[in-house]
């Protein structure tokens, strides 16, 4: 397995990985060299490679998820580890079990690595801060999910060679969006000019101290951008009605086939899904040419290894 774009001069030091907000450029790269070392273990007769053999990941999951879970799944199975999968409707949770005490008792079973997805923000780095296994956020509140952030800068990198430049459009729900908060760190720390998009019903309120710029038309900037990311309208976290009509939202804020006539030839696009076909993307234009929605599913197995791998080689340096 070679890695050999990562710096000689990096070492890395963090046992959890909670979100992007925190991590430096420099992290956030060798997490994506190192992810680039694992892309080849999947093409191989035998998709397996020892780094976690003997050890043991949990996926507490607290939310429903197909993507993200049977990714972290496969990525620990390819690198040899046990695991075990966590549902709340099938645990002492639904008894009224916490969830610290839900973390310690599999804790006390042998767990290494525990990845959580908790409708809760903060819920990863309240139990980092009373386990001593490694955590990995694969999604909390509204406040991140850095692995899907990681296979979306990773996806891109891969395509146009660097982030250094782009001009990089996030549409739709930002305000419940986990995904574009991360990808918002994560594109701007590498250099990426990051513009957040959508009704202003569906902005945060905090956005004007973000790093990114604001438009409320996407017809404003689709043909400045390099990589659109439309992100999926969150009906299950929704209050209100933050817009009149699925129907207006799609004519002013869906990425149709007559959009993408107006935009770069080369222009990238990017969904997170579950897509909600012929709302946030017409169908033409998620199966398209341009589209990298299922080489971003491919590239997320990668990173999530080169999470697990990074996460648990630090806190063997650290016993």
């Amino acid at each position: 397995m070679a890695l050999k774009r990562k710096s000689k001069h990096f070492e890395w030091q963090r046992k959890h990985l909670l979100g992007l907000a925190d991590l430096s450029a420099e992290e956030i790269t060798y997490i994506l060299d190192t992810a680039q070392g694992f892309e080849q273990i999947s093409t191989r007769s035998v998709k397996k490679a020892p780094a976690l053999r003997g050890k043991v990941i949990c996926n507490l999951f607290f939310e429903d998820s197909t993507r993200t879970r049977n990714s972290f799944t496969l990525a620990a199975n390819r690198l040899s580890a046990d695991v075990i999968e966590f549902t709340q409707k099938n645990s002492s949770v639904s008894k009224g079990e916490t969830l610290l005490d839900t973390a310690k008792n599999l804790e006390a079973m042998g767990i290494d690595i525990v990845v959580i997805r908790h409708n809760a923000g903060g819920a990863p780095k309240f139990i980092s801060r009373n386990i001593n296994a490694c955590v990995v956020n694969a999604g909390d509140g509204f406040c991140e999910h850095p692995t899907q952030a990681l296979l979306d800068v990773y996806t891109i990198r891969q395509m146009k060679g660097t982030l250094k430049g782009l001009k990089i459009a996030i549409v739709g729900d930002i305000a419940h969006s986990r995904v574009a908060r991360s990808c918002m760190w994560a594109m701007s720390k590498l250099g990426a000019e990051v513009i957040l998009v959508g009704p202003p019903t569906l902005m945060p309120a905090e956005v004007k101290q973000l790093p990114v710029t604001v438009s409320y038309s996407l017809d404003e900037v689709i043909e400045k951008v390099d990589v659109i990311n439309m992100l999926r309208i969150q009906f299950e976290r929704l209050g209100g009605n933050p817009f009149p009509s699925v129907r207006e939202y799609s004519h002013y804020f869906g990425l149709t086939v007559e959009r993408m006539q107006r935009a770069k030839p080369d222009i990238l696009v990017m969904h997170p899904g579950p897509i909600n076909r012929g709302l946030e993307i017409e169908s033409e234009v998620a199966d398209g040419k341009n589209s990298v929605i299922l080489r971003q599913v491919k590239n997320g197995l990668a990173v999530r290894m080169a999470v697990l791998f990074l996460v648990n080689q630090a806190a063997a340096q650290k016993v």
